[in-house]
């Protein structure tokens, strides 16, 4: 087994980009950093714990609301697993009862599945007028059914993340969700912003996919868009520059009120490492030109990695590494309160990635911590 020093080019270690900073590596994992000794092996590249996601909808052709199983779960987690993302929330969205119900059987049955930290309900419990692409037969309001799916999974530990609208939901069943621990995320809303606050202080702490979906912000009336921006609540954002135009992403990352609030989601499809189509709702959704299109022409979802947002956040948004970063990992992480995720400490080598000069993902640190490096373009 491995028991030595390993010092990268360049260290994320959660928070900065810092050099000279050395990891201690034994039996696969990092039990150790700091002060590298001498005769240390030298890795080439940014060393960061991996991508964080919490709105992954499928990926490696599966699409998790038509594979509700534990190996749907894992060929998903498998795609984003080789574009750097360890760690995700698989995303159930608005459908017929019985498909949460089986999503949640699911995710207790993926225990152990690397990668898998909880789960997300996004809908059914949201604005028809906001739905975006979910399917307006199953909006329905919120009910003890799915209330009760939460508390199970809140009960035996798990993460889970629940995004409804504040509007059609009643303040007290937003407390009830949120005393489980659940993290309420406001989206697919139509809402003012007092009633964004209202939720706010009911015990909602989260926003889903800024802009998209939501009841825009105007000169006289913030909207839920305004509202989001204007609070302390984690947010986040699509940055494939179709879903949110790269000038707007700066502009709410630079006005929010308190820092490392925005983080950074894919809202990915079942075409991130699988196929070029999927059926949704018994319709086509087709990838042309970097978009998923609907039969009529609409936005269905993303096709975006974590790797490729955090690089267009750098590129095309002008975030610096190191907050981009953060959007990626430490953001998210403490967002769902997994902060130890955001760490290179205590972590198996395959959960920490090594970025080439352009930030793209060479690879995992558990493929570089044995044999040599080789001079490469990243030096």
């Amino acid at each position: 087994m491995i028991d030595h020093w390993i010092i990268p080019d360049r260290l994320f270690d959660g928070q900065t980009i810092q050099s000279g900073i050395g990891l201690h590596v034994k039996d696969g994992h990092v039990i150790d950093i700091g002060p590298a000794p001498k005769g240390a092996q030298k890795v080439h590249g940014l060393l960061t714990p991996g991508y964080i996601d919490l709105q992954v909808n499928g990926g490696g052709g599966v699409l998790l609301n038509a594979t509700p199983t534990r190996e749907g779960i894992a060929t998903i987690a498998k795609a984003h697993r080789q574009f750097g993302t360890v760690a995700l929330l698989p995303t159930v969205i608005t459908d017929e009862a019985y498909v949460l119900d089986d999503v949640a059987n699911a995710i207790l049955s993926a225990k152990g599945i690397p990668g898998i930290i909880g789960l997300h309900i996004e809908g059914p419990h949201i604005s028809e007028a906001r739905k975006g692409t979910h399917d307006a037969r199953f909006i329905r309001p919120l009910d003890d059914r799915t209330i009760a799916v939460v508390s199970h999974l809140r009960n035996i530990g798990l993460p889970v993340m629940i995004t409804l609208a504040p509007e059609v939901t009643p303040l007290e069943q937003i407390s009830v969700l949120a005393k489980t621990g659940a993290v309420v995320s406001l989206g697919h809303t139509n809402a003012t912003a007092d009633q964004v606050q209202a939720a706010i202080d009911a015990g909602a702490t989260c926003a889903t996919h800024l802009f998209n979906a939501m009841s825009p912000m105007t000169s006289r009336e913030p909207g839920a868009v305004g509202a989001v921006i204007n609070s302390t609540l984690y947010a986040g954002i699509i940055a494939d520059g179709f879903h949110v135009d790269d000038s707007m992403v700066g502009l709410a990352i630079r006005a929010r009120p308190k820092p490392d609030r925005m983080m950074l989601v894919s809202d990915s499809m079942a075409t991130v490492g699988g196929p070029d189509r999927f059926d949704l709702y018994g319709r086509d959704v087709v990838l042309k030109d970097g978009r998923l299109l609907n039969s009529a022409g609409n936005l269905a979802g993303a096709h975006i990695t974590q790797a490729e947002g955090v690089q267009r956040l750098i590129e095309n948004v002008g975030i610096s590494p190191d907050a981009a970063l953060r959007m990626a990992i430490t953001t998210p992480a403490k967002c769902m309160g997994v902060s130890a995720l955001a760490s290179p400490l205590n972590r198996p080598l395959e959960d920490l990635i090594l970025l080439d000069v352009d930030y793209s993902v060479r690879g995992t640190l558990s493929e570089y911590a044995i044999a040599p490096q080789t001079p490469n373009a990243a030096e």
